[in-house]
């Protein structure tokens, strides 16, 4: 299993990549947000030779928008995964499994050269999720022992803490077939 970490503004723009292979970015949230780190928090991750991913918080409402506002902030690079996060809002709301499906299926079409891919955590995936659509892959959160998140589907990326930064692992042996699935969109 690779290791991995997330990354928003709450994260330093020099963290530490020491065995990392990849790094998820975030990039925006609904249709007003851009991170500010974003440019030196993927520079970082890709002087250290690590796959690269960004992602984009989900609202409701406004999908499309949502879309188009996402890919055109998150650098275009093929090879490059993106991701939506798909989870309650600080307003306490969500989207519906209708917009994320829809929003997953909008990126695919916008940046066709991207593998696309969903994170949500456990509670949604079985008790929200109706659809079990994740596009190219399920990025699950769930706090238990890295690479054992406690759902039955396939899953790509496991995020197993939130402290002191979100850590990942990814279900490929090596970096290499990472970047290889990344790059075959």
């Amino acid at each position: 299993m690779l290791r991995g970490i997330d990354v928003s503004a709450y994260q330093s723009s020099t963290y530490s990549t020491a065995g990392l292979s990849f790094v998820f970015v975030k990039a925006t949230e609904g249709r007003s947000y851009v991170n500010p780190k974003l440019a030196a928090q993927v520079r970082t991750a890709r002087d250290a030779d690590c796959v690269v991913g960004f992602y984009h918080f989900l609202w409701p409402g406004n999908i499309s928008a949502q879309a188009a506002y996402f890919v055109s902030k998150a650098p275009e690079r093929a090879g490059d995964l993106l991701a939506v996060d798909w989870e309650t809002t600080g307003e306490g709301t969500h989207a519906s499994n209708a917009e994320k499906d829809r929003f997953i299926r909008e990126v695919k079409d916008l940046r066709p050269d991207n593998r696309v891919v969903l994170y949500t955590n456990r509670d949604f995936w079985l008790n929200v999720d109706t659809t079990s659509y994740a596009g190219d892959g399920l990025w699950i959160a769930d706090y238990v022992t890295a690479g054992e998140p406690r759902i039955r589907a396939k899953w790509r990326f496991h995020q197993y803490t939130s402290e002191p930064v979100d850590r990942d692992v990814a279900d490929f042996g090596t970096k290499a077939a990472l970047r290889a699935w990344a790059d075959d969109a």
